[in-house]
């Protein structure tokens, strides 16, 4: 299948949170890969053995448990361990695995601000996109500037799934970060965080994998 092209990012720390608010906290975060672009229709499509209507868009309609097998999928067909196991509901992950997974929050806003302090790692208009270009689906990833580094689409075009509830006294819903393109250019920055039922799926949320030690 198409190869899911990866970064390495180096060990550092990140303050999480939107800096206007007082909810700010320094994070440690250890070095791991996460995918250069969301996973394509493409890619979903070869592992489902079926053929993709945009191949180079981001797959979308996922949902929480969706992308987790997703990543499982893709362990095992490059030969490596899967990380998620699951009894009923329960998902549970192996930190020893080799495989592929889903970014925690921690990373993904790390990796999101590659460095960047502000809202977003650039002017939103040439990083992301959002409402304000009229789209009425996602578009193939790839086609406006990544970050330092050398991530496409992390903010806009679509949200992405990461490993952690939403609240963990409230639920099992997971979060998704970074605004998508039914978004308001306001909302598209490496602070948004929402999230959603472990089986509800969204036409502007997809799925960037990681690997790695995780934080």
């Amino acid at each position: 299948m198409t190869d899911v092209e990866m970064a390495a990012i180096p060990a550092g720390r990140v303050l999480r949170g939107d800096m206007r608010g007082n909810e700010r906290r320094e994070i440690v975060v250890p070095a791991f890969e996460i995918g250069v672009y969301p996973v394509t229709e493409e890619q979903v499509a070869e592992l489902l053995g079926i053929p993709a209507r945009h191949p180079r868009r981001p797959a979308v309609d996922l949902s929480w448990f969706r992308a987790v097998r997703l990543c499982n999928a893709l362990s095992e067909w490059e030969g490596l361990d899967p990380v998620y196991r699951f009894d009923g509901e329960e998902v549970s992950a192996d930190p020893e695995s080799d495989g592929f997974r889903l970014p925690t929050e921690d990373e993904w806003e790390y990796a999101a601000r590659a460095g960047a302090t502000g809202a977003a790692y650039g002017p939103v208009r040439e990083i992301a996109w959002t409402a304000a270009d009229g789209l009425r689906a996602p578009v193939d990833v790839g086609a406006r500037l990544p970050n330092l580094f050398g991530l496409f689409d992390i903010l806009g075009n679509v949200s992405e799934w990461c490993e952690d509830l939403l609240d963990p006294d409230r639920g099992s819903a997971r979060v998704f970060r970074g605004g998508g393109w039914s978004d308001a250019p306001a909302v598209v920055r490496s602070s948004t965080r929402r999230g959603g039922g472990p089986r509800d799926t969204f036409d502007d949320v997809g799925v960037r994998v990681a690997r790695g030690a995780r934080s």
